[in-house]
């Protein structure tokens, strides 16, 4: 056994530490400030409990809960956790699956016939809180299968029991921490004291392994945070989303709805959210159009050969509708519009000069989301997608993978995102074949390309291992709306693996046949996603130019229709999306109906107006504004909207 090794640093220095020495004990070698905050740590790209020992040469990298996969490991201990508590209260209770979830975790469980509700969430905390206190370590032990299922059947947990038999012998262990053990593959954060703050959130019901057939289950979710002042923020930000929440205020503001004889999934667009995806499509061809992207169309369906070629079946079958089978042959909806656009670039014969060529698509897609993961319009099933893909040669790759990058950000700069990062992610050489295309010398050259511009463009960003696409590496945008809720909200990826699958070629200066580099990019990812997003951002006051109804008119009395109707005609005639409010209603009951709507301008018309050719202006959310003429009143409507869109 080697008596020291060798540890590399994620600035590329090395180390040397004795054999043995676990990340916990570098992370203090180091600093020990860092020490106190190391949650798990990535040992030659998996992430593994922070007390691992270490007995070979390894690239370290010491996570923290500014990692994704340190607040991961955070909720999933915390889940741990909140079971320890439960089986104190509950004796006897047993146990199904207990992940951490985008924001915190929940736990499956069987209370037998007891209830557990929302009243009983109180004193499941305080136990928590009591149990975190005692600052038991996480113990990982691996274990033989048949000890495992001696374990829980003695326990009488059939929920494990079940589980184990579909393991194998070499891939089992247990964590324990206090006297609460627990079937679970980790990685698990030092110990329960790490754990400050606790809010458990609400209960559910849930079917043991999704299945209807089964039992039901009690799911008691929560989230934990270091820090009592980030549960604190937390919870405040999560009040500001229940009043911005896409799926209220989308309902109040006539932007969609949902009908069960349409089905789950699938949004009907009403008016109002009818011209936000126009001014969204617009605003996408015009930007692309200005970059040099050509525009195409193509099918709502498929031939199954196609996706067989691409690659997407069996790959992300389950996320695809069921096929339909037509004239002898399997017909799929489309899920994704790379291999359509793959078939026009292959349509005719390419030469250097031809590229980058740059295909776009508002193209709508169609994917098998599980009836428990549709959440308003952030998780549906059909929708439409920002989507182009760049066919270029490697010298080109660099320039045309920066160039999205900025157009991420002129759209950032248009939404007023100022929180965001790119999530860069690779693959694991270790799956390859599997999970990933078998092209080493492919991943490694294009993983070192996206690196390299990213480094390049001094972009944030975080570099994430298995979870690429199968095809190639790729970055997802994230971003955080004003109230500090967090979006996925686009890709941007590179594709060496469907070039070569369909054949794919260009004829270089030598004219020789040469394979393009694809980048698939979607700046603004889903119609569907985005305005979710977008509505909880601005809270339904959405800027004038993107603002459904721009303008409100209102006449005070009926003998001011006719000027009212001719201010109408001016606003249309500057592009202007005006509503004509007249009714019987008194002007002060139509302005709080105008406001409600968060029309951002009110255009106040009685006997004064009439006379002088003026309007009285109000503005959403800031009151009167005083008279305007009508040119400067269009004026200052046109500044606005291009102080936002140049």
């Amino acid at each position: 056994m080697k008596e020291q090794i060798q540890v590399t640093l994620p600035d590329g220095s090395q180390r040397s530490f004795p054999a043995g020495i676990t990340p916990l004990e570098i992370a203090a070698a180091l600093s020990a400030s860092l020490a106190k905050k190391v949650l798990v740590a990535r040992i030659d790209g998996v992430v593994r409990d922070a007390f691992t020992p270490l007995y070979n040469d390894v690239t370290l990298h010491l996570l923290t809960w500014d990692d994704p996969e340190g607040k991961a490991a955070f909720w999933h201990s915390s889940a741990h956790l909140m079971a320890e508590a439960l089986e104190a209260l509950y004796p006897g209770i047993k146990f199904g699956y207990g992940p951490p979830i985008d924001h915190g975790f929940y736990y499956d469980v069987d209370p037998g016939d007891r209830r557990i509700s929302e009243a009983d969430l109180e004193a499941i905390e305080k136990k928590m809180a009591e149990l975190a206190a005692q600052d038991n370590r996480y113990i990982r032990r691996d274990i033989a299968k048949a000890e495992a299922l001696d374990f829980f059947e003695k326990k009488g947990d059939p929920y494990k029991v079940e589980t184990i038999r579909e393991l194998n012998d070499g891939e089992i262990s247990f964590y324990q921490q206090g006297n609460f053990i627990d079937l679970c593959r980790g990685p698990h954060i030092p110990s329960t004291g790490l754990i400050k703050a606790i809010k458990l959130t609400n209960i559910a019901g849930a079917y043991w392994k999704g299945d209807e057939k089964n039992k039901q289950l009690t799911r008691i979710y929560g989230i934990t945070f270091p820090k009592q002042k980030e549960l604190d923020e937390y919870l405040q930000m999560l009040e500001l989303a229940r009043q911005r929440d896409h799926r209220k205020l989308g309902r109040e503001l006539g932007i969609f709805t949902f009908d069960d004889d349409v089905g789950p999934g699938l949004p009907l667009w009403l008016p109002n959210g009818g011209v936000l995806i126009e001014q969204l499509e617009l605003l996408a061809k015009q930007t692309e159009e200005q970059a040099g992207y050509v525009r195409v169309r193509t099918p709502h369906i498929a031939k199954e050969s196609m996706y067989l070629t691409s690659g997407h079946l069996p790959y992300y079958q389950d996320s695809m509708f069921p096929p339909m089978e037509l004239e002898g042959g399997r017909y799929y909806l489309k899920a994704m519009n790379c291999p359509h656009h793959h078939k026009i670039y292959a349509a005719e014969p390419r030469s250097y000069r031809d590229l980058p060529l740059r295909i776009a698509e508002y193209g709508t897609v169609y994917r098998y989301e599980q009836s428990g993961e549709l959440f308003g319009l952030m998780r549906v099933r059909c929708m439409n997608m920002n989507d182009a893909h760049i066919y270029c040669t490697e010298e080109q790759f660099a320039d045309e993978f920066r160039a999205v990058n900025d157009m991420y950000l002129r759209y950032f700069k248009i939404f007023g995102i100022e929180k965001y990062v790119m999530r860069f992610s690779t693959h694991d050489p270790a799956k390859r074949g599997q999970k990933y295309l078998d092209l080493p010398e492919l991943w490694a050259k294009t993983e070192g390309m996206v690196r390299r511009v990213l480094q390049d463009s001094n972009i944030p960003y975080v570099e994430v291992p298995d979870e690429a696409a199968f095809y190639g590496p790729k970055v997802d945008v994230q971003i955080w709306s004003v109230i500090g809720r967090e979006f996925t909200l686009a890709t941007n990826q590179v594709d060496f693996g469907q070039p070569l699958r369909f054949g794919l070629t260009y004829t270089n200066r030598n004219n020789e046949p040469q394979t393009p580099i694809v980048i698939h990019r979607a700046p603004l990812g889903t119609h569907e996603r985005f305005i979710g997003f977008l509505i909880e951002h601005y809270a339904g006051s959405f800027p004038l130019w993107l603002a459904p109804v721009q303008v409100a008119v209102l006449p005070i009395a009926d003998r001011h229709l006719d000027y009212a109707n001719n201010l109408m005609g001016r606003l249309r005639q500057e592009r202007l999306r005006a509503r004509l409010m007249g009714s019987d209603e008194k002007i002060g009951k139509r302005i709080r109906t105008a406001e409600t709507a968060k029309i951002p301008y009110m255009l106040v018309v009685g006997d004064k107006e009439t006379s002088e050719g003026t309007v009285s202006v109000r503005r959403h959310g800031q009151g009167d504004l005083g008279p305007f003429s009508i040119e400067q009143l269009t004026r200052r409507l046109r500044e606005e909207i291009a102080e936002v869109l140049g």
